[in-house]
């Protein structure tokens, strides 16, 4: 029996779909909680039902429905149910929605022993429920809007966000990332003037585009969002900027980042498209799926690589190319790596909004050593080439920087491990006093070789 005098093995606990999904507080939400499921749902919606908003906010809802892992739940009543089950007790769904949503609902959570469809929350609702399960043979979850203590709720601020709010949704720390375009220029020994500010054009075009995938990004994972531990106080989740805001903000970046592109000329350009292309493709889709959401970040590192070589004319040579490629496909392993970590000690069983279940993270870590090793293999065989021999006075200074790099890539390795990884490994290097020491050392050892 528990406290209530109930007994688990006779009781069946009743949640209805209503209070187990939280409806997305605005409009303008739903349809990003529906684009984030199926984006042409989403525009097939809004194109045939524009003028009656009623249709158009059930068919975004429909469409949400769809892609049971994007949908925002109440973490209370997931945790009542968890506590009930772990009792003995039996649980079930209800909804007057159509079996299969139901039903893939139910499968993904993976708390419900039994699904009914057609029963809605009320007078009616409790009739079928006592003709099921006869009087006193069940027990609804209360039906209330309490949010739970400490949690986000999904209700947007209408208040004017405030520059330091919109300053954190651009992630101005991620634009380290775009420093990369400075590598061709870097690695040939050609700084000229001219070559730095095609350089500078290409930095801030990316920063920019990025910027505006940051904002596409959280705001088609504001359900997730608002479930993680720490991304949850971003401030789209948090509420800090409005959704419409980050709507508003996000072509604004696009067009802003093509205008600085088209100051360096088309090369640039195609790349930044491309660019934008992929990474829109990650955050609709490529990043749920196994694998290929690794690989397209290690893509999208080594295109701003191609994109310093289009902006100042500087091709990017294949040894830099394949150690970019194994080195941030590493990086990419690592950061599923570390939310595997979270999750599991967390209690959840699959990492939020990706493809990944806790099993896997043996292989996710295997993954991210092995690309991190074959990436120092990569510069040691350069090391001993003849283009290095050209370029370096002392060429057996990259063999001190091979050793560096697999000092970093062992220690990250450990740290992720150990549940002590930041979402970004870059933006972790980055205030990680030790991997600092490490670039200091690296960046030392390069500048020694060329010119001694």
């Amino acid at each position: 029996m528990d406290e209530g005098g109930r007994n688990p093995s006779k009781i069946v606990v009743v949640v209805g779909f209503d209070q187990l999904v939280r409806p997305p507080a605005s409009l303008l939400e739903a349809f990003w909680s529906a684009a984030s499921a199926s984006w042409t749902g989403a525009l097939g919606a809004l194109a045939r039902h524009a003028r009656d908003t009623g249709t158009l906010r059930m068919r975004l809802d429909q469409t949400a429905f769809t892609a049971p892992a994007r949908l925002a739940y109440r973490e209370d009543v997931i945790e009542a149910v968890q506590s009930w089950r772990a009792s003995g007790g039996r649980t079930a769904l209800t909804a007057p929605h159509d079996s299969t949503t139901v039903s893939n609902i139910a499968a993904h959570l993976g708390l419900f022993d039994e699904t009914h469809v057609g029963i809605a929350h009320g007078a009616n609702g409790d009739a079928a429920l006592e003709q099921i399960y006869g009087t006193g043979g069940y027990a609804m979850i209360a039906h209330d809007e309490t949010a739970v203590p400490g949690a986000v709720t999904p209700a947007q601020t209408r208040a004017r966000a405030s520059f330091g709010a919109v300053l954190r949704l651009l992630r101005p720390h991620q634009w380290l990332k775009n420093a990369l375009v400075f590598v061709p220029m870097l690695a040939a020994h050609q700084l000229t003037p001219g070559a730095t500010w095609q350089a500078v054009l290409a930095f801030i075009a990316f920063s920019l585009i990025a910027s505006a995938t940051y904002v596409l990004n959280d705001l088609l994972d504001l359900n997730a969002d608002r479930a993680h531990p720490r991304k949850r106080n971003r401030p789209l989740a948090a509420g800090a900027v409005s959704v419409a805001q980050g709507t508003l903000l996000m072509p604004l970046l696009a067009l802003a980042g093509i205008g600085a592109a088209l100051l360096s000329g088309p090369a640039l350009l195609g790349v930044l498209l491309l660019y934008t292309a992929v990474t829109s493709a990650y955050s609709f889709r490529l990043k749920r799926l196994v694998v290929i959401d690794i690989c397209t970040l290690a893509v999208l590192y080594t295109l701003r690589i191609l994109a310093g070589s289009a902006a100042t004319g500087i091709p990017s040579s294949m040894w830099l190319l394949a150690f970019s490629t194994f080195f941030f496909f590493s990086l990419a392993a690592v950061k599923r790596q570390a939310e595997l970590v979270d999750g599991i000690a967390a209690g959840r069983l699959k990492a939020h909004g990706r493809g990944y279940e806790a099993n896997d993270l043996a292989i996710v870590g295997n993954i991210a050593v092995s690309a991190g090793m074959v990436s120092v293999l990569v510069l040691a065989l350069y090391a001993n080439s003849e283009p290095v021999q050209m370029l370096y006075r002392m060429p057996e200074m990259l063999w001190g920087v091979c050793l560096v790099l697999l000092f970093w890539n062992s220690r990250i390795a450990i740290l992720t491990q150990r549940g002590q990884m930041h979402d970004d490994p870059l933006v972790f290097a980055a205030r990680d006093p030790v991997s600092l020491a490490c670039g200091g050392i690296v960046g030392a050892l390069a500048l020694v070789g060329a010119t001694v």
